[in-house]
Parts: structure tokens; sequence; C-alpha cells
């Protein structure tokens, strides 16, 4: 497809494809490299670096008095980042937020927000300037320490990236997200990521394994339990890839009378208190945490959030278990190291790759530092051998400088001086031309000859490049250390206990006696209460009452159809009594011609015996029924136009088994297989007809029934002498009272 445009005076045909894929192509990079992706050697977005270099330019050093925010922001929009001032304040209000920053880089005075949500004040309000980190990031720009650029408009320049003297792009993390990738990196401790790269230095070749054991996981500024495996945080570390479950820290307080309440004091990374509150109070008024009965928010400084559970009885480890799965008390932090490298391309590195290229990026700032600092000394050297010269002449140099017409090439004639030793000369105060001054150059001289001589050693030694890189590591571990207010740590380590999800399940609903009623044309609802008095149930026309059990909202009901399908219903999921509730199969998803067989309330660790009209069953555990999807669980199989037919509780040590043909047969349980799916084995063989009932009993109570009239009759084993037998046989007429409708109830 092709589409066409005047340039120049002719037409022009361009394709519409390419000309479309190119120019995404150059947003989407554009994006990726000056927008959303940090750079992996300052761990800085160009935004950032900007500000920082924007107040380094209006020097807002930290023991610099402050200055308003709005005067940072003009400066950044309009000498490096034309973007809009609010984009850019907010990025600057980030940077001075401390549950926000590991370890801020913006050193606020005024409102800068706060954990509940809050935005900060205006920028006109607000004052900066920079804190320690800042000035390490910044260490030697001024000493051609990294490549600078022209800005947009070309009239100055800006650092393509920052000599950072600290790890920032671990410690304070980043976000964001591109065209096509994203970054998720979350803050760690300076001072183990000082300890891993000091490591490294010494052993290169270091194990992942290691590098975890000095580097254990995220440290986060607001705190909290790391509660993620230690296998997953190595695997995420390795890869680059992964991800850590945090929650909340919390204690129980103890009242009076046995009472007692729980005080959360730290909370995940990123979650707002605000919200995270409204959403408890969310759930305490829909009841869908019964255990809890108040949440009320008592921070003031510190953070410190109460919930008062129903009463004592509760267990608090469990109430905390629900509100994990609830809510954002445990929170999931992403890790996706998805960063440019040197070459300023996106890759995802691991955690051995972002120290190393941070490490060699500090190696090419401290070569080109110690050159920029090597060439100074040697300038520096060379004025102060003119000026030697001059003194040792004095007579000589003074009669040059006032009598001649060209007195610096009569200097560089007469002593053989360079251009630049005779341009010191010549600038030279007269109130220098004393005694003491010349004392004072040789000694100068003689100790910039020694560092001369140091840093000629140095740039010619990588073993004492990297013992130089180590010991600035060093002085940034003494500023961060664990023993310091900023540097200690603030996330701890802890493991998630291991609850029951049924017992959690459970936490969650409110207990209440409901009565669970299916109707013959498959309308399910669930009324309050446990009724008695099926009788005054009311239902659609030409509709009756199928099945009717009591219940309670905790409980799961359980459903078998005819096709050998178990489906699973939470009680309280159900629809109200209002009405006549709604079709069972707008719950599950039940083919078309099947019905339901049976409905009752799971009851957990029960037996089960299964059978199909064509006589073939087993026995199984009732868990084993349990579907956790729509689609139901097939537990017993069964060939057309056999059906599913009989789901009753296997207690005891013998099954009575009736037929169609009304032929009653006895035998041992332990002649059928547990099974957990399957078809299962013949329990009674028949020449016409199918199963009709089943019923397992003990053996020493004997066997019992009721006929029609509500009588009940009972047969011990001796009695049923003649109808014992072994599985499969086709048994005989059953004992005189037996039922006509060949039920053991009715």
């Amino acid at each position: 497809m092709g589409n066409e445009i005047i340039q120049s005076g002719e037409l022009e045909t361009i394709n519409l494809r390419e000309a479309l894929e190119e120019r995404y192509l150059a947003y989407a990079l554009s994006t990726i490299t000056q927008r959303a992706l940090p750079d992996v050697r300052d761990g800085l977005k160009p935004v950032h670096r900007r500000i920082l270099y924007a107040m380094r330019q209006l020097k807002m050093d930290p023991s610099a008095s402050f200055k308003k925010s709005a005067r940072v922001v003009g400066d950044v929009i309009g000498k490096y980042h034309p973007h809009g001032d609010q984009a850019v304040y907010d990025a600057l209000v980030r940077l001075a937020q401390d549950f926000a920053s590991r370890y801020p880089m913006v050193d606020g005075q005024g409102n800068f927000g706060n954990i509940d949500g809050d935005s900060a004040a205006a920028m006109r309000y607000t004052e900066t300037r920079m804190t320690e980190v800042a000035r390490l990031m910044l260490e030697g720009i001024d000493e051609d320490a990294v490549d600078f650029r022209e800005t947009y408009d070309g009239e100055d320049k800006e650092p393509i990236v920052l000599p950072a003297n600290f790890p920032n792009l671990l410690a304070n993390g980043s976000n964001g997200i591109a065209v096509g990738m994203a970054t998720a990196i979350p803050p760690h401790n300076a001072s183990e990521l000082c300890e891993a790269a000091l490591h490294m230095i010494k052993y290169p070749n270091c194990t992942d394994d290691k590098l975890l054991e000095l580097l254990p996981g995220p440290d986060f500024p607001t705190g909290g339990v790391l509660v993620e495996p230690k296998e997953q945080i190595l695997e995420a570390y390795r890869t680059g890839r992964g991800g850590f479950r945090v929650r909340a820290k919390w204690e129980k307080e103890e009242l009076p009378r046995g009472a007692y309440q729980i005080v959360v004091t730290e909370i995940p990374y990123q979650v707002q208190k605000s919200r995270l509150i409204e959403r408890i109070a969310d759930l305490i008024q829909n009841r869908r945490l019964p255990l809890l009965v108040d949440v009320r928010d008592e921070s003031a400084e510190d953070i410190r959030v109460v919930l008062e559970p129903k009463n004592r009885t509760v267990d608090p480890d469990l109430l905390m278990e629900a509100l994990f799965k609830l809510t954002d008390l445990e929170s999931r932090i992403q890790l996706n190291m998805n960063v440019l490298n040197d070459a300023g391309v996106p890759r995802v590195l691991s955690l051995r790759d972002v120290l190393r290229q941070w490490l060699d990026h500090r190696r090419v700032v401290l070569q080109r530092r110690s050159s920029y600092r090597l060439n100074k000394i040697e300038h520096r050297l060379e004025v102060l051998d003119g000026y030697l010269i001059a003194y040792l002449n004095l007579d000589e140099v003074i009669r040059i400088i006032r009598f001649e017409d060209e007195p610096k090439a009569e200097l560089m004639k007469t002593f053989n001086l360079t251009e630049v030793q005779a341009d010191a000369i010549l600038n030279m105060r007269l109130r220098s031309l004393r005694k003491l001054e010349e004392i004072e150059i040789r000694t100068e001289h003689d100790t910039l000859s020694k560092e001369r001589a140091a840093l000629i050693e140095m740039l010619g030694s990588e073993e004492l490049q990297w013992k130089r890189i180590a010991q600035q590591i060093r002085e940034v571990y003494k500023i961060f250390g664990p023993d310091t207010e900023l540097g200690r740590r603030r996330t701890s380590f802890g493991e998630a206990a291991e609850r029951d999800i049924e017992d959690i399940n459970l936490a969650m609903v409110e207990r209440e006696p409901v009565t669970v009623v299916l109707s013959e044309k498959g309308w399910i609802r669930a009324l309050r209460g446990h009724i008695a008095d099926y009788a005054s149930l009311n239902f659609k026309d030409g509709d009756k009452l199928k099945f009717a059990v009591h219940a309670e909202t905790t409980d799961k009901v359980l459903i078998m159809a005819t096709d050998g399908r178990f489906y699973t219903l939470q009680a309280d999921k159900l629809p109200g009594g209002r009405g006549h509730g709604e079709p069972i199969r707008v719950m599950v998803d039940m083919e078309p011609g099947i019905d339901v067989v049976h409905l009752f309330v799971h009851k957990p660790t029960r037996k089960l015996l299964l059978a199909a009209t064509d006589g073939r069953g087993f026995v199984t555990s009732e868990d084993a029924l349990i579907a956790n999807t729509r689609k139901g669980k097939q537990v017993l199989n069964v060939t057309a136009p056999g059906e599913a037919k009989i789901c009753v509780e296997a207690v005891g040590d013998h099954v009575a088994v009736i037929g169609q043909n009304r032929k009653l047969l006895v035998f041992p349980i332990e002649q059928l297989p547990e099974m957990n799916r399957g078809r299962g084995v013949m329990l009674q063989r028949y020449k016409d007809g199918g199963i009709s009932d089943v019923k397992v009993f003990v053996g020493e109570e004997g066997l019992s029934w009721n006929d029609s009239s509500g009588r009940t009759f009972q047969r011990s084993l001796d009695d049923l002498a003649e109808w014992r037998g072994d599985r499969a046989q086709a048994g005989r007429m059953p004992p005189n009272g037996f039922p006509r409708s060949n039920k053991f109830s009715n």
C-alpha cells in the first residue's frame, strides 16, 4: 500500500506500512532509552539525572541552604528536559519521599506527601537541596569522569551518565513501563550491596549462592517481612526475573481480661495505608471477614494500624492469614532487571551482571578522574618549574619584562621556557616575589611529584585500581553501614505459615445456618435457618422440591450428576431465599440432558459408595470429590445408556444391595475397591433391569429398613444368612416386610 506526498514540487510515493514502522520504532526507542528504563551504571532515568545535575549547577549541596523546588523544576525544563513541569516535579518529589526511596537523593522541606497517598504541596511552597547520596552520585563530575552531550537546544551540556559513587540501581530500585518492555527493581540495603561488591572485587568468579549470603534480599523503605523462599530469591537474582512476597509486620497486643488486639507496625512497599484500611473496613462491612469487628488507624509518625478481633478465642494467626489473602497486607513485589547497559542497549541482567557493570563503570570513572588529575598536575608542575627559573634569575626576568618589547618571546628564548611557563611568569603578582613563596613552590612541587608518580603507577596497575575502588566502597559503607540510622536493614525475613486453605476460606465467611433447596427443574437457593416444614416452600408453576438439606454458610455442597461428575458449590455463594433462586446450570457447566442425582453437604474424611445403574461401583473418599472449577470432576465413569445413580455413606463393614428385579444381596465391603475415579466392579449381577438401592451397615448392628408405613425392620447377619454371599452374585428375593419400592428408606 502506498501513499503520495509532494516534496520539492514533485510527487513522491512512499510505503505507508514502512513509514509507520519507521516512526513507531523511533518512538519506541525514544521511550525506552530516554524515559522509562534506567542506566545500569547510575540507576537513573534521564529525568532524575537531569534533576540532580540541575541541583548541582544551582549549588544546592547538602550543606547549602534550601531553595524553592520551583527553581529546580524551572532550570530542568528550561535547560535539559523539555517536558511538563508537573511531571518533573513529581519525579523530584519521589526522590525526596523516604517511604518511596530507600535512600532519598533530595532533602525536602515542606509537605512532600505521605504514605496515605496524599499529594505533595505545590512546587512554589516546598524547598529542596541534595542529600549525601546525591553528592556521592555526582562526585567527580567536574573532573572529566563521564561524557557530556549537547542539550536538546544545543545551548548547554548535560552528562550522559553520572559517576555514581553509590550503587543506586539496586539501592533505590526503579520502575518503568516502556514500549514492549518494562522494568521493576526493588530497593536493597546499601551496606549489603557494598559487601557484595567488595566480595566481587576480591573474587571476580564468586558464586551466586555466596552473593545471596551477602545480599539476602530486598530492603524496602517501609520495612515489612520478606516471606519468599530462599531458593526462589536465588533463582530471581540469577535470571533477573521473579518476585518477592512481602507481608506486613504485626504483633499481638494483650488487653485486660484475656482480650487482645493486633497491631500492624509495618506495611508492604508501595501500599497506601489509607486504601489498605478502607479495604479492610469494606470487608468488615460486607461480612466477608467475620473474625474481625473493627480496624483503627492510630498512626502518628510511625505506622500503627489496630485490628480488633471478634472475640478472644479467635486465632490471631488464622485471622492474619485471611487478611494476607484478601488485602494488600501481603503484596508481591516484581523483579525484572531490564536496564540499559553501558552501550545503551536494553538487557535483562542478573544480580551478578548488575554489580559487575557498576564496578566496571566505577573503574572507568577512576581512570578518567585519575587521568584528569594527572593532566592538572602535569600542567601545575610545568608552571612551578617556570616559577623556580624565575626566582633563580629574578633580576634578569624583571629586566626583560621592563625593557623588552616582546617579553614573552624573550623569556622563552633566554631561559628555554614553554609558552605556558612564560604566560605564568608574566601573570605572576608582585607580592609573590618574596623569599617565602619560593619555599612554598618547592614544597608544592615535591608533593605534586609524589602524587603524579602514584597516579602513573595506579593507571598502569589493574590491581591498584581495584584496591582504590574497594577503598571508595568502604568509605560509602561507613556512611551507610548497618549501625547507622539510614543504613540499618528495615525489612526482616520470615516464613509464611502453612495454614490449611480451607481454614482460611472459612475465616472469611460468617457461619450461619441455611437450608439448601434444589427443585426438580434445577433451580437452587439457600434459605436462612434450618427449615423443618418443606411443604411451605414455594416453587415455579409445574415445579416441586427435589432435594433440601440443612447446612451452614461455611459448608461446601456437593452435587452428583447422572454422568458421574461431581460439582462443588460454596453455601455462602448460593442465591438467597428471595424468589425461586437461580438455575444450577448458571453455576456449573453441566451438559444438556444431564440431571442431578444427589445433593449433600460435604463432610471431610467421610467415605462414600458410588454405583451406576448397571450395578458397577466402588468406595471413594469424599475429599476426592471436591471440584475446583465449574466443569466439575469426573469420578464415576458410566457408559450410555447407563447413568450414575447411587451415592451413600460407606460407614460399616457390610453392603446390602437390591436390584430392580427385587433381589437382595449382602456381602463384605472389603470386596469393593477404594478408588478416586473409574467404573468400579460389579456389586450385583442382573439378567434384566439394574440396581435399585444400596446400604452400608455394621454387621454387629444388623440391617434395617423402613416400610411405607414408617415401621422399622431389623435383621441380624444370622437372619440374613441366605442372602449373604460375594459381590457380583444375583441374590435372592428380600425378606418379608421389605418395601415394594425396593428402597431401604422411604
